[in-house]
């Protein structure tokens, strides 16, 4: 129970952090946030009682650089939406294509890789796609800093969804 995960929101109700109950009440206690949702019970201990906080905001403005998305498989597949980038074809088995093929000088980042399912990616071969007749659905690029990053693969809570804008994270 004290393991179980809260939402942390920023003093202008941007979510920032998840953290544990056990962390949540510390702050809470220390006066450093205030409780906003109690969704779960309490806590009893031999001198006090503690609600369990599902959602909690700071009680000071927390100002935090955008962390960059760092470049991997996983990254590319979300940003391309799981999409083969030259048919448009959403297949299960995606591989990783580089633009301008690597022999050719081209680099390894966002600008020059892009999804691709296997029959493309063998189409395209060595090439790039303008030598092999083939043309990308959408230029790739960087994707933007995404606050709400730190929700990406985690189970968004009933309480939790009032502060979060949008469900396709």
């Amino acid at each position: 129970m004290l393991s179980s995960p809260v939402l942390v929101l920023n003093l202008d109700y941007v979510p920032i952090n998840v953290c544990t109950v056990r962390r949540a009440i510390l702050l809470l206690e220390k006066d450093k946030a205030e409780l906003l949702e109690n969704g779960r019970g309490e806590i009893r201990s031999a001198t006090s009682s503690h609600t369990i906080p599902s959602v909690i905001r700071l009680a000071y403005l927390v100002r935090r650089p955008f962390a960059k998305r760092k470049l991997s498989k996983r990254e590319i597949f979300l940003r391309d939406r799981h999409t083969c980038q030259y048919c448009g074809g959403k297949v299960k088995d995606l591989t990783l294509d580089h633009v301008v093929p690597r022999r050719q000088s081209g680099g390894h980042s966002w600008e020059n890789i892009v999804a691709a399912c296997g029959t493309c990616n063998r189409r395209k071969a060595g090439r790039t796609p303008a030598e092999a007749g083939m043309a990308l659905l959408k230029q790739p690029k960087a994707p933007y800093p995404n606050p709400y990053y730190i929700l990406h693969h985690r189970t968004i809570q009933e309480e939790w969804r009032q502060y979060i804008p949008w469900e396709d994270i």
